[in-house]
């Protein structure tokens, strides 16, 4: 029985639901009536139901597609203008006792280098990345109760916390690793996290458990459940997504759809974030065994149809994709993208030649984050490295109502161009801090209260000066 406000995996992500769902938007995805009606609702900025979003997702109306990516564009517009938050992920080990046919960190793979960073290497690591301007990351780590236990994950975010190099430091960790007990979500919260993000890979149960056939994570319930007991924990803000590709991507979107239903429902607020990544090649891991990848337009149309279902979501995209598809989605609805990304222990202070024996998958967009700051400005974005909301403690379901009544911007802009000037000054190349410049002198025009202005302006004078960290 469905049932969003169940705490059982398989109440509030109903396998006969999602079918449900499945054949009702293929009966109607020529059903101008109804998609109309569920467009009109879509435009109240309030969000869709799982099975509104899965219509939209099947129609086929050429002319009906068209607004339906138009109205994503305005949604993320509204909601978001046109800022891109920047980050970087942080492997800080690759040792897995699971058996996951997909991640080449799988424990059966005797080819890849395993590696597990010392708080000497992370210093390292995390130099390296204050050195190419960044102040967000995404933690990563196997699962190993003996080698990254909760202990090490800790202290690693300690460490972090801890380094200011020059003008560097990082002022927020994010945190993706295997699902865990409320005690440690408990300890993860204290220990200061941002976002605690674990992808459900597949929503499908069935296809989950052949796809981790041993290890902790062939538990399906314990792992759909994490978020509850990280909420449960104290953790306000969590991010979900799916691995795209290794089941039908119609059943994916309905079940992450529902998952955001079922935190709404229990908790009162939604994900922090949901993430789109799909399968990509890596060792020991051919992306040509999985038969359910999706094209680049079809990836195109989930990104839109999320951003019309979850309006007040961020939506991440990572360096798995190419440059080209990742212009193609930043206006339909994403608001963080990854810039000049390792995805091996160590890459960050390591030789490029030794990368891939410890990567995760391979990168697409390797371009330096100089490089995706340069192209975001060119096409008209604002990176931003803000992490205000996080250290104001504007999270959970403050951050959801700030966002949700449109409030959030005047905090948003204005960090936005506070936090590049400071990238600008300190990492950017002239070409980039050109064009960066150009740009704040013209958004200034877009902040519509003159006190906020003034502040703005004193603050970027004071950060050509030398000052740094300054916030809303």
């Amino acid at each position: 029985m469905y049932n969003p406000k169940s705490m059982k995996a398989e109440e509030f992500i109903s396998d006969e639901e999602i079918k449900d769902t499945l054949a009702y938007a293929q009966a109607n995805k020529n059903n101008i009536e109804l998609i109309d009606s569920i467009l009109e609702k879509a435009k109240l900025r309030k969000g869709l139901t799982h099975r509104e979003a899965l219509v939209l997702l099947d129609c086929d109306i050429e002319e009906k597609n068209e607004e339906i990516y138009a109205l994503a564009k305005q949604i993320k517009k509204d909601f978001y203008g046109n800022r891109i938050v920047m980050f970087a992920p942080l492997y800080l080990s690759n040792y897995c006792v699971n058996g996951c046919v997909y991640c080449p960190y799988h424990i059966g793979n005797k080819n890849i280098a395993r590696k597990k960073l010392t708080q000497e290497e992370i210093r390292k690591e995390v130099i390296a990345l204050q050195d190419m301007g960044h102040k967000r990351l995404a933690l990563e780590t196997g699962e190993d109760p003996i080698n990254n236990p909760i202990e090490y994950v800790l202290e690693s975010i300690k460490t972090i916390y801890s380094i200011k190099h020059k003008n560097g430091a990082i002022r927020r960790v994010n945190v993706n690793i295997a699902a865990t007990t409320v005690e440690n979500y408990r300890k993860l919260k204290e220990a200061g996290i941002g976002t605690y993000i674990l992808f459900q890979e597949t929503y499908h149960k069935e296809s989950y458990e052949k796809l981790h056939p041993t290890g902790p994570k062939h538990n399906y319930a314990y792992h759909t459940e994490a978020m509850d007991r990280a909420m449960e924990g104290g953790i306000d803000d969590v991010g979900c997504g799916v691995l795209f590709g290794l089941e039908m991507y119609r059943y994916e979107l309905a079940g992450l759809l529902m998952h955001a239903e079922h935190l709404e429902a229990v908790h009162g607020v939604g994900p922090h974030t949901i993430s789109v990544p799909r399968i990509r090649k890596a060792n020991d891991i051919d992306p040509e065994a999985f038969d359910n990848s999706i094209d680049d337009d079809i990836f195109a149309k989930i990104v839109a149809v999320i951003r019309i279902a979850v309006p007040y979501t961020g939506m991440i995209i990572s360096t798995r994709e190419t440059k080209e598809c990742r212009e193609k989605v930043l206006n339909l609805g994403v608001s963080q993208i990854s810039g000049g990304s390792k995805t091996s222990v160590g890459g960050y202070a390591e030789d490029e030649e030794d990368e891939e024996d410890s990567s995760q998958f391979e990168v697409e967009d390797r371009r330096t984050l100089d490089q995706v700051v340069n192209w975001l400005m060119k096409l008209g974005h604002i990176p931003s490295f803000c992490t205000a909301c996080y250290r104001e403690g504007r999270t959970g379901d403050r951050f959801m109502a700030l966002c949700k009544s449109g409030q959030i911007q005047n905090c948003c802009h204005p960090n936005a161009l506070i936090t590049l000037k400071e990238y600008l000054e300190d990492y950017a190349t002239q070409e980039t801090k050109d064009i960066g410049n150009k740009i704040i002198i013209d958004e200034l025009k877009n902040i519509p209260r003159e006190k906020i202005r003034e502040i703005v302006v004193k603050n970027l004078e004071k950060i050509e000066n030398g000052e740094r960290d300054f916030r809303f």
